[in-house]
């Protein structure tokens, strides 16, 4: 008996990959492609695959979202798929059956694949809503958790396979460069493979402001803003950095600042 699935991912390289990979595997019945969010939620409850391999971070709505707006009855198992290692991590915490870090090598896809198999003939339904009913329940609590005022004084990184806390009295700023990110501490300079969206998701400082769609800095660390003759703002850091302020952010930064 064949697992029927559906590709989730608004990559169409991403889709392309998954797709080729599952038309190798004798045990998979490809249902369909989806490039956004909202079309993946119609096709889940219109096709209802066994299982989904499911983009984390696409442009409409993010995978947990997906999974939330879900109304039918029959639940399917989820390999989730990110280019980023902090989803990664919470997808597999959050009861996730697996998931692929990209870019994956094809044994990593078989690997997961091979469990999905495993797990679809030894669970029943009830077992697998039950599995669902949890991750949910999991994305809400962290909702929960983020929409708190309880402040944290340090932001968890992960590098390689460890997760760091670095201070935020340390963070002097943060700079996105591409896949990258760039947190600049008094000390060093730490570089992940991570979207500054994601940073931003993470932390919990008023200190931290974000100036830019690449900057975040640290008011701390502020020495002067400049204004320029074309209306154009700028700030000075200590370290003697100069950073842009964008229009997008620029109301945002003066009223906290008061400048």
């Amino acid at each position: 008996m064949k697992i029927s699935c559906l590709i989730i991912d608004d990559e169409p390289l991403a889709r392309k990959r998954l797709l080729a990979l599952v038309d190798e595997m004798d045990d998979l019945q490809l249902l369909g492609q989806c490039k956004t969010g909202k079309e993946a939620v119609s096709n889940i409850e219109a096709l209802q695959p066994d299982l989904i391999f499911l983009d984390i971070q696409m442009k409409d709505m993010s995978g947990f979202d997906v999974l939330q707006k879900l109304k039918t009855n029959k639940k399917p198992m989820v390999i989730f798929v990110t280019a980023f290692d902090t989803y990664a991590v919470k997808a597999f915490e959050a009861f996730a059956l697996d998931y692929l870090l990209k870019p994956f090598k094809k044994e990593r896809f078989e690997q997961a694949v091979a469990r999905a198999t495993q797990q679809f003939k030894s669970e029943t339904g009830n077992s697998l809503e039950r599995k669902f009913q949890k991750l949910l329940q999991y994305i809400e609590t962290e909702k929960s958790e983020k929409t708190s005022t309880t402040s944290k004084s340090k932001l968890p990184v992960k590098i390689g396979n460890t997760v760091s806390f670095i201070d935020y009295s340390e963070i002097q700023y943060i700079l996105a460069s591409g896949s990258y990110v760039e947190i600049c501490t008094t000390e060093k300079k730490h570089v992940l493979r991570d979207s500054l969206q994601n940073i931003i998701e993470e932390m919990d400082s008023r200190q931290m402001l974000r100036i830019h769609r690449s900057t975040i800095i640290n008011t701390a660390f502020l020495e002067k803003v400049i204004h320029s003759n074309f209306g154009e703002m700028d700030v000075k850091m200590k370290d003697g950095s100069l950073f842009r302020v964008s229009k997008s952010y620029r109301k945002e930064f003066q009223q906290i600042l008061g400048v």
